[in-house]
């Protein structure tokens, strides 16, 4: 991959910006297949699913022909409810959503509050609500101001009298707003360094890689205690939800090369997720390196309280995601449903009666969590609803699938047998949310949030050094903290800079759902 990059590099100025696109696409491509033949377990179907032939796993569009299609898999909503509220993103935006514009007042000049009506002569006017316009105007992510200051020297001792800059101007070439903007198109967007560099190249506003990557390592330095923070109210979270993802970090593979390995010995480099919830709030944080999510995990949960009742850990069923933690400080574990489902999708195609029967299924459990949610339960009320209405359908489902093997309808080695068994083997895990208030149905979530780490993974194809990653590793966590809870990531990451004093000495006060908070109580002090 670095002869390709390489080769990239030298043809770029030989062909057009099409074309090399092009190129970078296939060379990506390329590179992800390669690293994905070394799973063993990889299929036909698998690579097919990665070229693309299967863009959803909606059960109407993976039994697409079965027979019985149609017959509803989900409970009818109750009446009332109301219309279903449109997809986001359709329709036109309120100017409230344009939170972070400019607002300008602009006055009707030749009426105010009180005066005579020109129109009957009779009444007076009063305000009322403005008619609001959006107009939107293009600009660099990084813009630059010149201050021009007079100099002047005496033509006859040569001294020289220079104009002070304005008092706003800091005495730093970036600001700290700068750094937000990098962090957010690298980390937040997966905008690479060097294509960030030419953007700002093609609007005459230099900002080179090189400047890029310098401005973050120091911030970075800056916003550690935020990260810190993060990290201890994670452990002390009701649910931890963990996964992985691979990650290239060039000095660690390096190192694994050079080191003389055995057969046990780990050669992966991975990205693990953690987002943990707590008193309403979520929590990402992201660890690149050579542990697993497991052992991540198992690194947090050791700054969790000992007064604390023992945390729900939802993920998949690989062996790697469990911690191993001391006697004293044990987790609910639950095993992410969505996962025994899509075991089933892959199959779907070439077993589409019994695949229907379970889609159907787990399609009404998914439906009664939705309906869960929309009622806004708590954790109690959420789990007699499941207990009530899910319970009877698993059961039931559990039965069926025992009795395929019972009675010899399904062959036990076969891609139907391994997905069947796969459910019947981590049953306990995969339904306990019968069993204990709070615990969620999949892990959605987190591999929704590495989501993050894979796109910068796919743009930038690695991290140089393992400080490299640390330093992704932070603002990733930031960002996505933020993105999580709604709160604005670029007034966040500003926030912490301007005010790293008080950051440092007390953290806690400065977290995405508090920092406001903050600022105001610095600013009357």
């Amino acid at each position: 991959m670095d002869d390709l990059a390489a080769l990239l590099a030298r043809l770029r100025p030989t062909i057009g910006e099409d074309e090399y696109q092009i190129l970078e696409a296939l060379v990506e491509t390329y590179g992800y297949l390669t690293a994905r033949l070394d799973d063993q377990t990889l299929t036909i179907e698998d690579l097919r699913q990665l070229l693309g032939r299967r863009t959803t796993e909606k059960t109407r569009h993976v039994l697409k022909g079965a027979p019985g299609l149609g017959k509803p898999s989900r409970p009818a909503p109750p009446e009332g409810s109301g219309p279903k509220p449109p997809a986001p993103g359709h329709g036109r935006h309120a100017t409230a959503a344009y939170g972070g514009a400019t607002r300008v007042a602009v006055s009707y000049g030749t009426l105010t509050r009180g005066d005579l009506c020109p129109e009957c002569r009779k009444g007076k006017v009063y305000v009322a609500p403005p008619r609001r316009l959006v107009r939107i105007v293009g600009q660099p992510p990084l813009t630059a101001t010149v201050y021009e200051l007079e100099k002047l020297r005496c033509n006859l001792c040569g001294e020289r009298f220079t104009a002070d800059p304005p008092p706003d101007v800091g005495p730093a070439k970036y600001d700290a707003s700068a750094a937000s903007m990098i962090a957010l198109l690298k980390y937040g967007n997966g905008m690479p360094f060097h294509r960030v560099a030419a953007l700002q190249r093609n609007l005459e506003m230099p900002l080179p890689a090189s400047t890029q990557w310098e401005i973050l390592a120091e911030t970075a330095t800056v916003l550690q205690p935020a990260l810190d923070e993060l990290q201890q109210q994670a452990a002390q979270g009701d649910v931890l939800h963990i996964d992985d993802t691979s990650m290239r970090v060039l000095a660690l593979r390096r190192e694994i090369d050079e080191s003389t390995k055995s057969a046990s010995d780990r050669t992966g480099i991975f990205t693990s997720g953690i987002v943990a919830t707590r008193d309403g709030h979520r929590i990402a944080l992201f660890f690149t390196g050579r542990n697993h999510a497991g052992e991540n995990l198992a690194t947090i949960l050791a700054k969790r309280s000992k007064e604390a009742p023992p945390p729900i850990q939802m993920s998949d069923a690989l062996a790697r995601n469990v911690p191993k933690l001391p006697p004293n400080l044990q987790v609910i574990a639950a095993n992410c449903l969505a996962h025994g489902r899509r075991q089933i999708v892959d199959v779907a195609t070439r077993f589409p009666e019994a695949c229907q029967h379970i889609l159907e299924g787990l399609g009404d459990v998914y439906g009664h969590e939705a309906e869960a949610v929309r009622r806004k339960l708590s954790p109690d009320d959420r789990l007699r609803w499941h207990q009530e209405r899910s319970g009877p359908i698993l059961r039931e489902l559990k039965e069926w699938l025992a009795a395929q093997f019972a009675e010899r309808r399904v062959e036990p080695n076969s891609s139907l047998g391994k997905a069947m068994r796969y459910l019947l083997r981590h049953w306990p895990k995969l339904t306990r949310f019968l069993e204990a208030p709070g615990v969620p149905l999949d892990n959605n979530i987190c591999e929704r949030s590495l989501k993050m780490a894979i796109r910068n993974r796919k743009n930038a194809y690695f991290y140089k050094t393992a400080h490299g990653a640390e330093v992704g590793d932070l603002f990733m966590s930031l960002i996505h903290t933020c993105e999580l809870g709604g709160a604005n990531p670029f007034d966040y990451l500003t926030a912490l800079q301007q005010h790293a004093a008080l950051l440092a000495t007390n953290a806690a006060a400065w977290m995405p759902w508090n920092y406001r908070d903050a600022i105001a109580a610095s600013s009357r002090s």
